[in-house]
């Protein structure tokens, strides 16, 4: 009865406040302590009791009372801090406050005249702290108290002394480095498991997100070189948690194991109140270290990027990369009991947070690539693009997925380690195939383009850039890898498609590279491809003698009108046992915006493999892929490349365009490969009888072209290469998925959202 009747004073406590046409004086402690000391509510309670609609009519119509509740739940929070909370009535009011708090707080961002109140001194006023605080902004003491609050004997830690210190002095001298959430990197001992402390952190957090999400409430604009303040307060050398904080939340996320102990169902048995505290310590992470990409030079230091740059003990490296591999692959365990094992729901901020990691930290990018290790967060990244293809809710899933593999590309050793054979069997709805993981990457990455949605389109170029970069360390294709790539080739390469869009053509560029690539440097392993080239021969003869007169264009458009881009022509395999097909989003699903994709020559430099293996950087020119015409167009991302040709209307293909690149076509190679070949299979053929394909692959096997080919070509790698665009894009993209994850309570619903738009499919 008791909780219906604090429910019920704190509803007349919003209800007066609104009502109040006079300001309420600060000093009137009656008033303002309804809504925190005698209620005892959920924050969901929070949320259904404060309506949005109200917290807008207070900001417009009696904007002082709005200003003093601010003022008033933020003077409680520091006093909790500065006290240690010591009875559980303070733990209570901080509680409360935290709450109101995180329900008020977007509608002061979504309201420019708003946003800077939290960043102005109040005259007259200062909280009781230090008198050196005497002039802090508001938005600096709240930060300040919530980091203190996460570091307090018996709310967020374990207490090492029997009792609770006794004075403020004990909390202020409290070392926080001693009292690490979790073992880990840097901190040997693991904290006893307690609940209670977790939801408190978790709530915490929460607030300490909601303080971060201003950057919602700001357009995207790739110019964005504005700092969020709080972020920049928070993770500066002002914050004195900032070390054991930034641990703690690190060593939570890759210390968690959603399986436990691995009894069947024990998820559906008891809450997982970790899982909770793991979510917001993972996004609170990504979108902290998010910060750096658009740091004005000279400004502060981010100590959270500092830190995670400067980890380099083995074991410490070792513990992250096992534990966000382990939680990447815990939606891909199979059990014989249907839904007997927790599955997660956070992969994506999982996969941004890796990615930080291997662009902040070289030391750890080495680290991932210097064993097989690599291939256990291969495995869930193929898994995931496999499984969100026809999904449009996923797209920057997908985008994510395909940037970390871009990354990883561009270091040799990521293609080297690709060669290990897949024994795994992972259920994915693929061809089965015997082979590497470079065999299950190129057959998925075929799936992906043949039958993904529409939207993917630009990403394409990224895709095959992938395989270029991979192409000269595979030693050994299967067969249906082979054929999966001459398949792209032979689409791509209809007259059709590469006059029907000014980019269509590097497509071709980049898979004549793959195979050049192989021919050059890994010939002697690779005769399923060999064998497919000759198969498909005519596919390069016609692209040898492809027709640019403007009458021959006019008749390829004309034909392409009526038949569309054959996506199924490929044989299908049957698909693995147990494996679901990729299915489009339900409908009435909400997605968040996503910015346009950089075009790949923006999100990339050249680099040149010399003899030693060191890379060269390669001076941006025009590249061959690029004529003249559309060097002008290439800043605007490939958008519907196999939509009508609407997305250039201006633009259609003529004589002279087709001419300037299709001289360029790096085709030597692969005729001088035919010219040999192709003679010598056509007279096994006839002079043995053969018809069975395994003798002619024999024959290919122990086949040699030395001294036959051109002078092998230098090696190109394409290295990504972060910019403002990627730097906009990720920011658009972690806040999405951290706006989407949130519903329980909605924190950021039914808010004037600036940064991305939310929309149903």
């Amino acid at each position: 009865m008791g909780n219906a009747d604090s429910k019920l004073h704190f509803r007349k406590a919003v209800v007066q406040l609104t009502t109040k046409t006079q300001p309420v004086e600060a000093s009137d402690d009656v008033f303002w302590d309804q809504f925190w000391v005698d209620s005892s509510t959920t924050v969901q309670d929070v949320f259904a009791l404060v309506p949005a609609a109200e917290i807008r009519a207070v900001r417009e119509e009696s904007p002082s009372n709005l200003a003093t509740l601010c003022y008033k739940a933020v003077e409680r929070l520091v006093r909790g801090a500065d006290s240690g909370c010591p009875s559980e009535k303070e733990r209570q009011t901080v509680l409360n406050c935290t709450r109101l708090l995180t329900r008020i707080l977007p509608y002061i961002f979504e309201d420019a005249d708003w946003r800077g109140f939290f960043w102005s001194t109040i005259p007259g006023r200062h909280l009781d702290r230090d008198a050196d605080d005497e002039g802090r902004p508001l938005a600096e003491s709240l930060l300040l108290a919530i980091a203190d609050l996460l570091f307090c004997p018996d709310f967020t830690i374990q207490s090492h002394k029997k009792s609770s210190p006794d004075t403020a002095d004990d909390i202020r001298a409290i070392d926080s480095c001693e009292y690490i959430w979790e073992a880990g990197v840097g901190f040997a001992q693991a904290p006893p498991l307690n609940y209670v402390h977790d939801l408190n952190r978790t709530e915490l957090l929460k607030l300490l997100l909601t303080c971060f999400s201003e950057a919602m409430y700001l357009p995207p604009s790739a110019e964005n070189k504005v700092l969020n303040p709080w972020i920049s307060f928070f993770c500066s050398t002002d914050n004195r948690h900032a070390l054991p904080l930034f641990t703690s939340l690190l060593n939570v996320v890759c210390a968690y194991d959603p399986v436990g102990y691995g009894i069947p169902y024990n998820h559906l048995l008891f809450s997982d109140y970790r899982e909770q505290l793991v979510e917001q310590a993972v996004q609170i992470l990504i979108v902290t270290l998010e910060h750096e990409a658009g740091s004005a030079p000279g400004g502060p230091d981010n100590l959270f990027v500092n830190y995670l740059s400067r980890i380099h003990r083995e074991e410490d490296l070792s513990f992250v990369l096992k534990g966000l591999a382990r939680l990447l692959n815990n939606p891909l365990i199979q059990t014989y009991l249907p839904r007997s094992t927790k599955k997660i729901q956070f992969h994506q901020e999982l996969l941004i947070l890796f990615w930080k990691f291997c662009d902040f930290n070289k030391k750890f990018l080495f680290f991932v690539l210097k064993s097989s290790d690599v291939l256990d967060m291969l495995i869930p990244i193929l898994f995931y693009l496999n499984d969100a293809r026809a999904d449009q809710s996923r797209l920057g899933l997908m985008h994510i997925g395909v940037f970390i593999l871009l990354l990883l590309s561009g270091e040799r050793n990521f293609g080297v380690r690709l060669n290990k054979p897949y024994a795994l069997r992972v259920p994915m709805d693929i061809p089965v195939f015997t082979g590497t993981h470079a065999d299950l990457l190129i057959v998925i990455f075929h799936k992906i383009i043949s039958s993904g949605h529409q939207r993917l389109q630009p990403l394409f170029d990224c895709l095959l850039t992938i395989i270029v970069n991979i192409s000269p360390y595979l030693k050994s294709l299967s067969m249906v890898a082979a054929n999966k790539l001459l398949h792209l080739l032979e689409a791509f390469s209809t007259p059709w498609f590469l006059f029907s869009s000014l980019q269509n053509h590097h497509l071709v560029f980049f898979l004549l590279e793959v195979c050049n690539n192989i021919i050059q440097y890994q010939f002697d392993g690779n005769f399923n491809l060999v064998y497919a080239i000759i198969r498909k021969r005519n596919v390069f003869h016609q692209l040898a003698n492809l027709p640019s007169d403007t009458a021959s264009i006019q008749r390829a458009l004309q034909k392409k009108k009526r038949t569309g881009i054959s996506r199924t022509n490929s044989v299908e395999n049957e698909s693995m046992e147990g494996s679901r097909p990729a299915v489009p989003a339900e409908p009435g699903t909400l997605k968040a915006s996503l910015e346009a994709t950089p075009g790949i020559d923006k999100i990339t430099e050249k680099s040149q493999v010399s003899q030693d293996g060191t890379m060269i950087t390669v001076p941006h020119l025009d590249s061959p892929h690029t004529s003249k015409s559309s060097s002008a167009a290439r800043s605007e991302p490939a958008r519907s490349r196999l939509s009508s040709v609407s997305s250039t209307a201006a633009w259609s293909a003529n004589s002279d365009w087709v001419s300037s690149w299709k001289a360029k076509l790096p085709l030597q190679t692969i005729m001088r490969l035919l010219q040999v070949l192709v003679p010598q299979v056509e007279k096994i053929c006839i002079d043995k009888g053969l018809t069975d394909e395994s003798e002619i692959l024999k024959f290919l096997q122990h086949g040699t072209l030395v001294g036959l080919l051109p002078v092998p070509h230098p090696i190109l790698i394409r290295k990504y290469q972060a910019n403002a665009g990627t730097a906009m894009w990720f920011r658009t993209y972690i806040w999405g998925v951290i706006y989407l994850r949130n519903v329980d309570p909605p924190i950021w619903y039914d808010t004037d959202i600036r940064l991305f738009e939310i929309q149903r499919i």
